[in-house]
């Protein structure tokens, strides 16, 4: 089995400094996740930071009403920039994260975070660029709400899904797209139809195709 400093070299590069990884080899822990696990909820302390080694994760945003949105995913080689954030800010988790796919994470402790930026200018790139690229993740999905119409986010969302889990077939229900996109299961089945229509996708039970 390979041990986290090995982990940490193959699927983050960026991260170069010998002693950072000596240090988070020591305190660092593998964690594993099943398909649909949470990862971490609403309300909950963030005591370790994840980086992620193997799999997929959503991050999940949900309204006064209790209707959920998906922020971002997150892929090999990430972190989820607004857990730390949460952290940095002493406020409990503002995020849902659950597991697309089976997952291997490496948890580290969220108090490290901080000094590590003042003391390892690569892991101060890290997160800066992580911040970056969650950021215009964010305005592609504010985008998304504000000026495209719902067949357009569905079709986005359905691209992207595939592009994460590395696999044109998808398996899942219209219900859970709909209510991943805010929607009701109505509207997401007839504009699935559609889209099948169009020969986008092939519909199947419980399984979509997106055609590339």
């Amino acid at each position: 089995m390979s041990s986290i400093n090995e982990l940490l070299k193959e699927n983050f590069p960026e991260l170069q400094e010998s002693e950072l990884l000596a240090e988070m080899d020591q305190v660092g822990r593998i964690a594993r996740y099943k398909m649909d696990d949470k990862v971490m909820d609403y309300g909950g302390n963030i005591q370790k930071m994840p980086l992620l080694i193997s799999g997929s994760l959503k991050i999940m945003r949900q309204d006064e009403q209790g209707n959920e949105l998906i922020l971002y995913y997150l892929q090999s080689g990430e972190t989820c920039a607004i857990s730390l954030t949460c952290f940095l800010t002493d406020q409990k988790s503002e995020i849902r994260a659950i597991a697309e796919e089976d997952l291997t994470l490496v948890m580290l402790p969220a108090n490290l975070m901080d000094p590590w930026m003042l003391k390892y200018p690569s892991w101060k790139n890290f997160v800066m660029n992580t911040y970056r690229a969650r950021f215009e993740e964010l305005l592609n999905t504010i985008d998304s709400i504000a000026f495209h119409k719902m067949d357009e986010r569905l079709w986005r969302y359905l691209v992207d899904k595939s592009t994460i889990n590395n696999s044109h077939t998808l398996e899942t229900t219209h219900q859970k797209i709909a209510d991943e996109l805010n929607s009701t299961r109505e509207v997401i089945s007839r504009l699935l139809k559609q889209l099948e229509k169009q020969g986008k996708i092939e519909l199947g039970r419980n399984k979509i195709s997106v055609r590339p």
